[in-house]
């Protein structure tokens, strides 16, 4: 009897890693792609900014070196699927005021090629293992009130509602405790 095969399942297929030198090209084009929904691909990254320099302060934001103000330290890792970029996450090692508000201590993303596959859910299970492994046991995660795809994948993840809140700009925000 010969083997059954079976399709491996987002969470399997997901893998979290920093960005390589080689991923300038995908991640700037994810960063424009994202920035006409209003979203921020590559934390941090200007235009006119080198990749090794963009690196380089990645690398210090994750070491708490040379911090913006308002900026905390955190770990940027883009998530990978098939050898292909699909996603990202940042998983912020504290909370500042803004963050306890409007962020929390995880925010990812999914490109819209590979949205409604499961990849969101994969991407937040393993930045909540991340975040375990940075000391966080109670993680802090953040939405919008009508983004019904964020609600159903921080909710499959074991989010709890703590509050839905206004921010500055009318838009409500949920705040889940996972953990």
């Amino acid at each position: 009897m010969a083997p059954v095969s079976r399709t491996p399942k987002p969470l399997e297929l997901v893998r979290l890693r920093p960005l390589r030198l080689s991923d300038e090209q995908v991640v700037r084009a994810a960063h424009q792609a994202m920035s006409e929904d209003s979203f921020t691909f590559a934390l941090g990254l200007a235009r006119d900014m080198t990749w090794s320099h963009y690196l380089s302060a990645l690398d210090d934001r994750q070491r708490g070196l040379n911090l913006p103000d308002g900026i905390v330290a955190a770990t940027y890792l883009v998530a990978v699927a098939h050898e292909q970029v699909v996603g990202r996450a940042s998983i912020r090692h504290t909370l500042n005021d803004s963050l306890r508000r409007r962020g929390g201590h995880i925010g990812y993303g999914v490109l819209a090629p590979f949205r409604r596959r499961g990849y969101g859910t994969a991407i937040l299970r393993h930045s909540l293992t991340v975040a375990d492994a940075l000391g966080i046991d109670r993680a802090l995660i953040t939405c919008d009130e009508n983004n019904l795809g964020s609600r159903r994948i921080i909710e499959s993840c074991g989010g709890v509602v703590e509050s839905v809140e206004p921010c500055a700009d009318g838009t409500l925000i949920r705040r889940y405790w996972i953990g």
